[in-house]
Protein backbone atom coordinates (compact mmCIF):
# COMPACT_ATOMS: atom_id res chain seq x y z
CA UNK A 1 0.00 0.00 0.00
CA UNK A 2 3.21 2.54 1.19
CA UNK A 3 4.64 1.91 -2.32
CA UNK A 4 1.11 2.46 -4.63
CA UNK A 5 0.74 5.79 -2.45
CA UNK A 6 4.35 7.13 -3.25
CA UNK A 7 4.00 6.41 -7.05
CA UNK A 8 0.94 8.16 -6.88
CA UNK A 9 2.75 10.92 -4.99
CA UNK A 10 5.31 10.40 -7.80
CA UNK A 11 2.64 10.96 -10.77
CA UNK A 12 1.55 13.89 -8.94
CA UNK A 13 4.36 15.87 -8.32
CA UNK A 14 5.56 15.01 -12.42
CA UNK A 15 2.00 16.40 -13.16
CA UNK A 16 2.36 19.34 -11.52
CA UNK A 17 5.87 19.59 -12.58
CA UNK A 18 4.70 19.47 -15.99
CA UNK A 19 1.33 21.98 -15.37
CA UNK A 20 4.00 24.45 -13.79
CA UNK A 21 6.32 24.43 -16.71
CA UNK A 22 3.54 24.91 -19.45
CA UNK A 23 2.00 27.85 -17.48
CA UNK A 24 5.82 29.07 -17.02
CA UNK A 25 6.66 29.04 -20.85
CA UNK A 26 2.57 30.78 -21.70
CA UNK A 27 3.26 33.44 -19.24
CA UNK A 28 6.89 34.45 -20.36
CA UNK A 29 7.11 38.22 -21.53
CA UNK A 30 8.46 39.25 -24.85
CA UNK A 31 11.68 40.86 -24.29
CA UNK A 32 12.01 44.15 -25.99
CA UNK A 33 14.81 44.11 -27.82
CA UNK A 34 16.70 47.82 -28.75
CA UNK A 35 17.57 48.69 -32.11
CA UNK A 36 14.93 46.23 -33.42
CA UNK A 37 13.76 45.45 -36.97
CA UNK A 38 15.33 43.93 -40.24
CA UNK A 39 18.54 45.51 -41.65
CA UNK A 40 19.69 42.71 -43.96
CA UNK A 41 18.81 43.95 -47.42
CA UNK A 42 15.90 41.60 -49.20
CA UNK A 43 14.64 39.91 -46.35
CA UNK A 44 11.44 40.28 -44.81
CA UNK A 45 9.65 39.24 -41.46
CA UNK A 46 6.34 38.57 -39.86
CA UNK A 47 5.60 38.42 -36.13
CA UNK A 48 2.77 35.93 -34.57
CA UNK A 49 -0.33 36.75 -34.63
CA UNK A 50 -0.87 36.54 -30.93
CA UNK A 51 2.29 39.39 -31.20
CA UNK A 52 0.49 41.27 -33.31
CA UNK A 53 -2.54 41.62 -31.56
CA UNK A 54 -0.47 42.85 -28.57
CA UNK A 55 0.83 44.90 -30.94
CA UNK A 56 4.20 44.17 -31.51
CA UNK A 57 6.33 44.06 -34.97
CA UNK A 58 9.14 43.01 -36.94
CA UNK A 59 10.86 46.22 -34.88
CA UNK A 60 10.70 44.08 -31.61
CA UNK A 61 13.10 41.56 -32.54
CA UNK A 62 16.16 41.70 -34.62
CA UNK A 63 17.58 40.63 -37.86
CA UNK A 64 20.98 41.44 -38.52
CA UNK A 65 24.02 40.42 -40.34
CA UNK A 66 27.48 39.47 -39.56
CA UNK A 67 29.50 39.02 -43.11
CA UNK A 68 27.45 36.50 -44.43
CA UNK A 69 26.35 35.30 -41.00
CA UNK A 70 22.51 36.59 -39.87
CA UNK A 71 22.27 37.07 -36.29
CA UNK A 72 18.25 36.92 -34.77
CA UNK A 73 17.63 38.32 -31.42
CA UNK A 74 13.92 37.88 -30.60
CA UNK A 75 11.36 39.25 -28.62
CA UNK A 76 8.39 38.56 -29.73
CA UNK A 77 8.19 34.62 -31.79
CA UNK A 78 8.85 35.81 -35.35
CA UNK A 79 9.25 34.45 -39.07
CA UNK A 80 12.20 35.41 -41.36
CA UNK A 81 12.76 35.68 -45.26
CA UNK A 82 13.89 36.52 -48.15
CA UNK A 83 10.93 36.47 -51.48
CA UNK A 84 14.18 35.66 -53.96
CA UNK A 85 15.02 32.34 -51.44
CA UNK A 86 12.50 29.70 -53.48
CA UNK A 87 12.11 25.50 -53.66
CA UNK A 88 10.43 23.82 -56.32
CA UNK A 89 10.29 20.05 -56.60
CA UNK A 90 12.50 17.93 -54.57
CA UNK A 91 14.90 20.13 -52.17
CA UNK A 92 16.69 20.49 -49.39
CA UNK A 93 17.05 24.22 -47.17
CA UNK A 94 19.70 23.37 -44.81
CA UNK A 95 21.89 25.75 -42.30
CA UNK A 96 23.84 25.83 -39.29
CA UNK A 97 22.10 27.01 -36.23
CA UNK A 98 24.25 28.36 -33.06
CA UNK A 99 23.46 29.31 -29.53
CA UNK A 100 26.17 31.16 -28.34
CA UNK A 101 24.66 30.97 -24.34
CA UNK A 102 21.91 28.56 -24.58
CA UNK A 103 19.05 29.92 -22.24
CA UNK A 104 20.53 33.39 -22.64
CA UNK A 105 17.19 35.76 -22.93
CA UNK A 106 15.11 33.09 -21.80
CA UNK A 107 13.92 31.02 -18.06
CA UNK A 108 13.77 27.68 -20.43
CA UNK A 109 15.12 26.24 -24.03
CA UNK A 110 13.30 27.64 -27.09
CA UNK A 111 13.25 26.40 -30.43
CA UNK A 112 14.78 28.01 -33.81
CA UNK A 113 14.87 25.93 -37.12
CA UNK A 114 14.28 26.44 -40.67
CA UNK A 115 11.20 27.02 -42.87
CA UNK A 116 9.57 25.94 -46.14
CA UNK A 117 6.83 26.01 -48.67
CA UNK A 118 6.22 29.70 -47.51
CA UNK A 119 3.04 30.80 -49.96
CA UNK A 120 1.69 34.75 -49.03
CA UNK A 121 4.22 35.29 -46.33
CA UNK A 122 3.37 38.66 -44.50
CA UNK A 123 -0.11 37.90 -44.64
CA UNK A 124 -2.92 37.00 -43.11
CA UNK A 125 -3.22 34.00 -45.74
CA UNK A 126 0.36 32.69 -44.78
CA UNK A 127 1.11 28.95 -45.05
CA UNK A 128 4.59 27.12 -44.19
CA UNK A 129 5.54 24.05 -42.20
CA UNK A 130 8.87 24.56 -40.34
CA UNK A 131 11.73 22.11 -38.10
CA UNK A 132 13.18 23.84 -35.18
CA UNK A 133 15.40 22.33 -32.82
CA UNK A 134 15.86 23.08 -28.46
CA UNK A 135 18.85 23.42 -27.18
CA UNK A 136 17.67 20.71 -24.53
CA UNK A 137 17.76 17.48 -26.96
CA UNK A 138 14.46 18.08 -28.44
CA UNK A 139 12.73 19.15 -32.06
CA UNK A 140 9.59 20.27 -32.56
CA UNK A 141 7.67 20.17 -36.47
CA UNK A 142 5.21 22.70 -36.60
CA UNK A 143 3.24 25.31 -39.55
CA UNK A 144 0.66 27.58 -39.87
CA UNK A 145 -2.05 27.68 -42.36
CA UNK A 146 -2.83 30.18 -41.51
CA UNK A 147 -3.81 29.04 -38.58
CA UNK A 148 -0.96 27.00 -36.03
CA UNK A 149 -1.08 23.41 -36.57
CA UNK A 150 1.69 20.44 -34.83
CA UNK A 151 2.33 18.22 -36.54
CA UNK A 152 4.70 16.10 -33.84
CA UNK A 153 3.32 17.36 -30.71
CA UNK A 154 4.53 20.06 -28.42
CA UNK A 155 8.05 18.57 -28.81
CA UNK A 156 9.91 15.45 -29.20
CA UNK A 157 13.43 14.26 -27.82
CA UNK A 158 15.96 12.81 -29.92
CA UNK A 159 19.51 11.20 -29.50
CA UNK A 160 20.89 13.55 -32.95
CA UNK A 161 20.14 16.73 -31.01
CA UNK A 162 22.60 18.42 -29.26
CA UNK A 163 22.47 19.45 -26.03
CA UNK A 164 24.03 22.25 -24.21
CA UNK A 165 26.32 21.25 -21.42
CA UNK A 166 23.83 24.16 -19.55
CA UNK A 167 22.58 27.82 -19.62
CA UNK A 168 25.22 30.17 -21.03
CA UNK A 169 26.96 27.60 -22.33
CA UNK A 170 26.93 27.41 -26.41
CA UNK A 171 24.93 24.62 -28.37
CA UNK A 172 25.50 24.18 -32.62
CA UNK A 173 22.19 22.39 -34.76
CA UNK A 174 22.67 21.10 -38.39
CA UNK A 175 18.83 21.70 -38.74
CA UNK A 176 17.46 20.68 -42.61
CA UNK A 177 13.84 20.03 -44.21
CA UNK A 178 13.64 18.08 -47.24
CA UNK A 179 10.87 17.37 -50.06
CA UNK A 180 11.58 14.19 -51.85
CA UNK A 181 8.99 12.29 -53.63
CA UNK A 182 5.96 12.40 -51.62
CA UNK A 183 8.20 12.64 -48.32
CA UNK A 184 8.66 15.28 -46.07
CA UNK A 185 11.21 15.51 -43.61
CA UNK A 186 12.91 17.32 -41.32
CA UNK A 187 16.33 16.33 -40.45
CA UNK A 188 18.67 17.39 -37.64
CA UNK A 189 22.61 17.09 -37.21
CA UNK A 190 22.34 14.51 -40.19
CA UNK A 191 19.54 12.29 -38.33
CA UNK A 192 16.13 12.06 -40.50
CA UNK A 193 14.07 12.65 -36.78
CA UNK A 194 10.80 12.96 -38.39
CA UNK A 195 9.15 11.94 -41.92
CA UNK A 196 5.73 13.14 -43.06
CA UNK A 197 3.90 11.93 -46.22
CA UNK A 198 3.16 14.72 -48.43
CA UNK A 199 -0.58 14.21 -48.17
CA UNK A 200 -0.23 15.28 -44.43
CA UNK A 201 0.75 18.51 -44.59
CA UNK A 202 -0.26 19.99 -48.16
CA UNK A 203 -4.31 19.59 -47.56
CA UNK A 204 -6.91 22.11 -46.28
CA UNK A 205 -6.16 24.42 -43.01
CA UNK A 206 -2.26 23.60 -43.69
CA UNK A 207 -0.02 23.80 -46.82
CA UNK A 208 -0.93 25.01 -50.19
CA UNK A 209 2.10 23.25 -51.79
CA UNK A 210 5.37 22.21 -50.77
CA UNK A 211 6.84 24.64 -53.60
CA UNK A 212 7.36 28.24 -52.22
CA UNK A 213 9.70 30.63 -50.15
CA UNK A 214 12.49 29.31 -47.44
CA UNK A 215 13.23 30.85 -44.25
CA UNK A 216 13.93 30.89 -40.56
CA UNK A 217 11.95 30.79 -37.67
CA UNK A 218 12.78 31.80 -34.14
CA UNK A 219 10.73 31.56 -31.14
CA UNK A 220 10.59 34.03 -28.51
CA UNK A 221 13.50 35.72 -26.39
CA UNK A 222 15.92 33.37 -27.86
CA UNK A 223 19.42 34.96 -29.16
CA UNK A 224 21.26 32.73 -31.93
CA UNK A 225 22.77 32.95 -35.16
CA UNK A 226 22.39 31.20 -38.45
CA UNK A 227 25.08 30.58 -41.40
CA UNK A 228 25.41 28.70 -43.87
CA UNK A 229 21.69 28.56 -45.35
CA UNK A 230 21.01 26.93 -48.56
CA UNK A 231 19.03 25.00 -50.91
CA UNK A 232 20.42 21.93 -52.71
CA UNK A 233 18.77 20.25 -55.43
CA UNK A 234 19.05 16.28 -56.15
Amino acid sequence: MLSASRCLMTVSACLLATTLLHAQEGNETNRKITGGGISVKGWQGKVDASAEKAGESVDNAKLSAEGKTLHVTTGPAITYWNPKNVGKGDYTVSATFTEPKFMNLNTHPHPYGIVIAGNGLGTADQSYIYCAAYGNGAFIVRGFGPEPFQLNGRREENAAIHKAEGPGQPVTQEIAMQVKGDKVSCIINGTTVKTFEKSEVVTAGKLKSTDGVYGIRFAHNTDATVSNLKITKP
